[in-house]
């Protein structure tokens, strides 16, 4: 996966958007600040997100954390390989750990949210 084609949330999802579907999951820094990924709660198919609002929680052995939808749009594909083993996410969260993918509404797209350079930037001010 080229990652400089991705968009990102200051809150460390990446998003692809891949003709009409939008695959979302969390940036490798998001990994190493929670270590082990213990459990993932994802919405089910059908769910109905607004950009910006929660649509789920990840654990670690450190803390859970809301997961942010990147656009508004409709749950189309939830990744059974995360709720097999949410340790997936731990080794390729790039690839295989990908969480969801949405059907964007009408209209949405993912200009809001930042490049890969940007990300960066956003990752060295914060010291990181």
């Amino acid at each position: 996966m080229d990652l400089s084609k991705l968009r990102y949330a200051k809150s460390h999802e990446w998003s692809d958007l891949q003709g009409e579907v939008c695959v979302v999951g969390i940036t490798q820094f998001a990994v190493d600040q929670l270590t082990d990924v213990t459990n993932v709660d994802l919405p089910k198919v059908g769910k109905k997100l607004d950009a910006g609002k929660p649509f789920g929680e990840i654990e670690s052995v450190k803390a859970v954390f809301d997961l942010y939808a990147p656009i508004t749009g409709e749950v189309i594909e939830v990744n059974p390989a995360i709720a097999a083993d949410p340790g997936v996410i731990n080794k390729d969260c790039f690839g295989k750990g990908w969480m969801i993918k949405i059907k964007p509404a009408a209209g949405a797209n993912l200009d809001h949210l930042m490049t890969r350079e940007q990300y960066e930037l956003q990752l060295a001010e914060e010291g990181h």
